[in-house]
């Protein structure tokens, strides 16, 4: 059967319905590598029976993520949201990140040089005495009894950085660090979700009435570690490289974010004029999903992408896991910074670190959601 015929049976079938199902632990659901081969602009289904865009191939999704003839609103008819909780949080107050130009650059260079390269390079002391300080208190408390790494370690790293630069009193970075993990559980309920996101947003509130009543020198205005750690055990010959030589970690943390995509269901689109892609005719309001998880394993930008390979050889080309274009994370190079100091310290610090359980017990998040893993329990 020919790729134009299996391209046309698609098309004209009942779309499938989004979001994918993962086959197993971290694995890209099995749909991407399909549709990369024979329709890489189809249809899809959503929760609540509406359809969208869904977009597969690199190129493609690097164009989807700089036309300004899409949208990134919320708000809009047809954004395409992926479930009842996202369709009720694109009703709250929005942020830099869903608006479109120049609203977008305007709120978006408010807090842009606080996460410039060169200003978080003068931030990596701070990075590593937070990863240094985390690991020497769990060598204190001793490594023959199991402990949770996300718990003790993989969460609050990002989240204690993250308060750090907000400005946070150190007193209350462990009931800030609860509620972003409800916030940002993606198996919380609604409910939970909602309570927990209220309080996180009203403690910033109070601090940004205190900080205007007080300027400080601080900003007022999740990190896929665990995969990392499960996926250097799985390869220990490139695991036996970093302890070697702990510099890798820059180019381990390169592979890594394209490897496993933390946030790979951010990058979505709804089409404010009639466009056409790859010869499919997209009318306006209609949602657009840009699958950079998608991208990041595309044949023919990685080759051989299903196999991690922290010593690839790299040219130009640009993994997604942070997006793409003007909304490219605002926050990247500081969580890049966060898991090379990770990295470069992890085993080194512990190096005997193993997993309690068999790597088919780990446990992860829902199929359909992100890929995370919700708690990882090491000895060391």
């Amino acid at each position: 059967m020919s790729t134009t015929t299996v391209a046309t049976m698609l098309s004209t079938s009942t779309p499938p319905r989004f979001p994918f199902a993962r086959p197993a632990a971290a694995e890209p659901p099995a749909e991407y590598a399909r549709l990369r081969a024979t329709d890489p602009v189809s249809k899809v289904e959503l929760w609540d029976g509406s359809h969208a865009w869904l977009v597969v191939k690199h190129s493609d999704v690097c164009s989807v993520l700089t036309d300004e003839r899409l949208s990134k609103q919320r708000t809009r008819h047809g954004f395409p949201e992926l479930d009842a909780g996202g369709k009720a949080a694109a009703k709250n107050k929005a942020t830099f990140v869903d608006m479109d130009p120049p609203q977008h650059m305007q709120q978006r260079s408010m807090v842009e040089p606080f996460f410039a390269p060169d200003h978080i390079d003068t931030m990596r002391p701070h990075i590593q005495n937070t990863v240094d300080s985390l690991l020497d208190a769990m060598l204190r408390e001793g490594g023959k009894k199991p402990v949770d790494l996300v718990e003790k370690f993989s969460l609050p790293v990002p989240s204690y950085i993250i308060y750090g630069i907000l400005g946070v009193p150190f007193k209350d970075l462990e009931y800030l660090t609860q509620c972003n993990a409800i916030r940002s559980n993606g198996s919380a309920t609604a409910t939970e979700a909602a309570g927990a996101n209220k309080q996180l947003l009203d403690y910033i509130g109070n601090l940004v009435d205190q900080r205007l009543a007080k300027p400080k020198d601080d900003l007022i205005s999740k990190l896929v570690v665990e995969q990392g750690i499960v996926t250097l055990l799985q390869h220990p010959d490139q695991l036996n490289d970093l302890k070697a030589d702990p510099s890798l970690a820059k180019v381990f943390v390169e592979e890594l974010c394209r490897f496993h995509t933390a946030s790979a269901m951010a990058t979505r689109r709804v089409a404010k004029v009639n466009i056409t892609l790859r010869g499919k005719a997209i009318k306006a309001g209609e949602g657009i999903i840009a699958s950079n998880q998608s991208a990041n394993r595309d044949e023919e930008v990685f080759p051989d992408p299903d196999t991690f390979n922290m010593h690839r050889i790299r040219g130009s080309e640009q993994a997604l896991g942070y997006g793409y274009g003007s909304h490219r994370c605002v926050a990247e190079w500081l969580a890049r910074a966060e898991l090379e100091a990770v990295f470069g310290t992890l085993f080194q610090k512990l190096p005997n670190l193993k997993l309690v359980t068999p790597f088919s017990e780990v446990k992860y998040s829902a199929p359909t959601q992100n890929v995370g893993i919700t708690e990882l329990p090491i000895v060391f």
